[in-house]
């Protein structure tokens, strides 16, 4: 057998464990349940979802917020979501402000109160997420951090934390936040809009 495939056997097999990890951890279950309502709440009364990350979890959030304005499991009108994703917007803060302030500076511009910010953040530790996290609640932004490595200062600054358990390494983490991202989508569908999951 090849070694190549005896390698990605074995990775794959540790992102098995470590979703099953979060699956079997309730407070992590019920972090992602708290989520969804939150979600739900916002979305049924007419406000808006966030959502930054740096890097990869960047990309995760520009994932979840297309998820919301296009389409999920089936046809149904566009939801309001947005990730802090804009080169141009980016680059312009960082230069004029610096790099700590690329999302806070976005929150301040358009969160509202009842909005719903999404931050995702590996280590829970960088600068700019903080700042985005700090900005929110000074607004009334209810605020959720998808954080891994114990949660680090992001935990405390989190309306809901979910840290994903047993994981060291930003792919490992990243894989159950899209994981996360995606059942908490669906769970907010299921509410409403049942008929798309009438089968």
């Amino acid at each position: 057998m090849s070694p190549t495939i005896d390698d990605l056997r074995s990775s794959l097999s540790v992102a098995a464990d470590t979703l099953a990890a979060f699956s079997a951890d309730e407070a992590a279950l019920t972090a992602a349940a708290e989520f969804a309502d939150l979600a739900y709440e916002a979305l049924s009364g007419g406000k808006k979802l966030l959502a930054c990350g740096n890097g990869g979890s960047m990309c995760d959030a520009m994932h979840f917020a297309e998820e919301w304005t296009g389409r999920f499991r089936g046809d149904r009108g566009p939801l309001p979501a947005l990730a802090f994703s804009d080169p141009a917007q980016l680059t312009c803060i960082a230069n004029d402000f610096g790099f700590d302030e690329v999302f806070a500076r976005q929150v301040a511009a358009h969160g509202r109160e009842g909005d719903l910010l999404i931050a995702l953040s590996t280590s829970g530790g960088s600068p700019n997420i903080l700042r985005a996290l700090e900005e929110a609640r000074a607004r009334g932004v209810k605020t959720v951090g998808l954080l891994g490595r114990g949660g680090g200062a992001a935990l405390a600054l989190s309306d809901v934390a979910i840290v994903v358990p047993d994981a060291t390494t930003s792919d490992r983490i990243q894989e159950v936040h899209i994981t996360v991202l995606h059942s908490v989508i669906e769970a907010v569908e299921r509410r409403l809009f049942p008929d798309n999951y009438a089968d």
